[in-house]
């Protein structure tokens, strides 16, 4: 059995002010994010050029945390909303979903892409191969946090959590999911964006791609309790909601591929980049 790290989930305190290692993942994973993003606004079939990359990461940004919270609250506690409508206000209360973070992403750079003139999918290609980046580092706060662990387990990685009232030894799903949905998930797409794809690819490999992924871990991680499993005494909320990603993914890859020519629009121009 593995030893749990004795890490104290508050990086550090100001006063009456404690940062926890979990918002300083968020933090990182933005920072890790924007300078990818630069990186990758060099090549010529960027959509966005450097000097919209910061405002490309703000949208985003406000998309996470919007989205996340609206997600948790809708997806994970619609019934605590519908009889507390204000309890959707009170993030420092805490509570995130992926799930809603993606929708709100995808609505950010939907409005983020009417104010530059650029297609949706264009910047949906461009924007997928970063997420991973704060995904991974999200579940490692996670794992820090003592949050989410996994199903009890008699195998060689069962670890037991100090917080787990049950003390018992469980899967640490955190690690899993920052493995998969983090590194495995940046390698894939950055090897599949390194030359140009038709458009919308990008985003379907990574809808598809998530989506199996966090099925596949929610076979380790413990349901939520006031949940437990919505289909067939073994399917959990997250997988539910994982497949719809994976069909949407995969009709994405097809369209691109076996589109109409003038919807394939494989960007090979370059982008035009004026100095300010």
């Amino acid at each position: 059995m593995l030893s749990y790290p004795d890490i104290d989930p508050v990086a550090f305190s100001l006063g009456p002010l404690s940062v926890h290692w979990y918002g300083l993942m968020y933090l990182m994973g933005f920072i890790a994010a924007w300078r990818l993003a630069l990186r990758r606004s060099k090549r010529p079939w960027s959509p966005v050029r450097k000097n919209q990359i910061e405002d490309l990461i703000v949208y985003s940004a406000f998309g996470v945390i919007l989205g996340g919270r609206f997600g948790y609250v809708v997806f994970y506690h619609f019934e605590k909303w519908f009889s507390d409508p204000l309890w959707l206000f009170r993030i420092w209360e805490g509570g995130m979903s992926f799930h809603g973070g993606l929708l709100g992403v995808l609505v950010a750079i939907w409005l983020y892409g009417r104010k530059i003139n650029q297609p949706f999918l264009a910047l949906g290609d461009f924007v997928a191969p970063m997420v991973p980046i704060g995904l991974g580092l999200g579940r490692l706060g996670n794992f820090i946090g003592q949050e989410l662990w996994g199903r009890p387990t008699d195998a060689w990685v069962g670890m037991i959590f100090p917080r787990d009232s049950e003390q018992l030894a469980r899967h640490p799903s955190q690690l899993y999911e920052f493995l998969l949905e983090g590194v495995v998930l940046y390698a894939l797409l950055i090897l599949c964006s390194r030359k140009p794809r038709p458009r919308g690819v990008i985003s379907g490999l990574f809808l598809v791609f998530y989506g199996c992924f966090r099925f596949i871990a929610e076979w380790f991680r413990e349901p939520d309790s006031h949940i437990g499993f919505d289909l067939f005494d073994w399917m959990t909320r997250g997988q539910l909601l994982c497949l719809p990603m994976i069909v949407f993914g995969l009709l994405l890859i097809l369209w691109g591929y076996l589109g109409p020519k003038s919807e394939i629009a494989v960007v090979k121009t370059s982008v035009n980049r004026e100095v300010k």
